[in-house]
């Protein structure tokens, strides 16, 4: 078992990745001081295939449990859905003893939290991620929220985790298209802070569906060491955590949430971050290259929907959190991993890194020339 604590002092809690150890829920439950009636939130597509074991593992170890299930996708992620599932649980006799947990990706990541901090003024939850996106990332820091038409998490709130539990199983599971998404994520940590990961991650095979406990837990320790000196990105530090983010949250809210999966609208931002880092940071082409193949070796794309406007991305991402007073918090690359929150961009900046999405990749076009031969 791998283990990476977080210290938020009393917010503290512990990441545990081991194959199989949802068997093994109510040790750990009872090791972090949960006890009550627990309430499984998941979607429509994990629940069916991961809750049975999950709820027999409870009811195993003394826990009763009851599931709440909402349709998978993107869209789900609303106040709507919020208050659905607080009421819900009022009416399946939940109350402030009981806790939450979290069973799938980074969508019911973020809403399950989101119901936790709000139900009762604040319950407990644990998170059991079952993606790339939401193992790798989304699971750890406590960030929780919805979409609204205006944008994407614009409504949330900050309410750490008790526990989160990885196992490595759930995600031989995935389809195709989810599994390679989600190494976006991955892929920044290792821009912004481990360049030896970007060895290790070009070492993987991208469909084997195999991905080493080591490799999350390194993964989740980057991610944790930025959020205990940064838990509430009032200093600036966890700002870092955003690389790629900026324009891909524009991309992504874009289109109707889901049609572009959050991993690939990432993607994309990393190209454009990987650009902008080129022009103003000094980012050697090597580097920007090396990155830039590991996004083309996970299929993620590179190259955005001629049917997206630059315009429509501006005023897509001049609404997100990243804004501060309407300046431009864009975090760029002096070098592979190493990381920095630029103020200097210009909106002309920001433009023309969009309008660069629009020319194909060289790695596309050789990725056409070896099929063609």
């Amino acid at each position: 078992m791998h283990k990476v604590s977080v210290d938020l002092a009393d917010r503290s809690y512990s990441v545990l990745v081991a194959e199989g150890i949802i068997t093994q829920i109510g040790t750990h439950l009872a090791e972090c001081g949960l006890k009550g009636k627990a309430a499984i939130i998941s979607d429509s597509t994990v629940a069916s295939l991961h809750a049975p074991a999950l709820q027999s593992a409870l009811a195993h170890a003394g826990f009763s449990s009851t599931l709440h299930v909402f349709p998978a996708g993107e869209s789900s992620k609303s106040l709507d859905t919020t208050a659905t599932l607080c009421r819900e649980l009022a009416g399946a006799g939940h109350d402030r003893k009981s806790f939450i947990i979290a069973l799938g990706g980074g969508v019911v990541g973020d809403l399950a939290g989101f119901v936790a901090s709000l139900f009762y003024r604040g319950i407990p939850f644990v998170q059991i991620p079952t993606t790339i996106v939401s193992v790798v990332d989304s699971s750890v820091g406590g960030k929780t929220g919805v979409n609204i038409p205006e944008g994407k998490n614009l409504v949330g709130s900050f309410h750490q985790p008790k526990l989160v539990l990885i196992d490595p199983l759930t995600l031989a599971t995935l389809p195709p298209r989810e599994y390679h998404e989600g190494f976006a994520e991955a892929i920044k940590h290792a821009a912004i802070r481990d360049a030896d990961m970007l060895r290790d991650l070009d070492d993987l095979d991208p469909d084997s569906r195999f991905v080493p406990s080591s490799l999350i837990a390194r993964n989740i320790a980057i991610k944790a060491r930025i959020v205990e000196a940064d838990e509430q990105e009032t200093l600036g530090l966890r700002a870092l955590l955003n690389f790629g983010h900026t324009i891909g949250h524009g991309i992504e809210a874009s289109r109707p949430y889901g049609e572009i999966l959050h991993g690939e609208a990432i993607a994309l931002g990393i190209r454009a971050a990987l650009y902008l880092s080129q022009r103003h940071a000094g980012l050697p082409a090597p580097d920007a290259q090396r990155i830039e193949s590991l996004l083309h070796k996970f299929k993620l794309p590179l190259q955005l929907d001629a049917q997206i406007s630059t315009d429509l991305v501006l005023e897509k991402l001049a609404r997100d959190k990243k804004f501060d007073s309407g300046a431009i918090r864009f975090v760029l690359l002096r070098g592979a991993g190493d990381a920095y929150v630029d103020r200097t961009l210009s909106q002309q900046d920001l433009r023309s890194a969009i309008d660069h999405l629009r020319e194909a990749s060289p790695l596309d076009s050789m990725n056409e020339t070896n099929k063609s031969a």
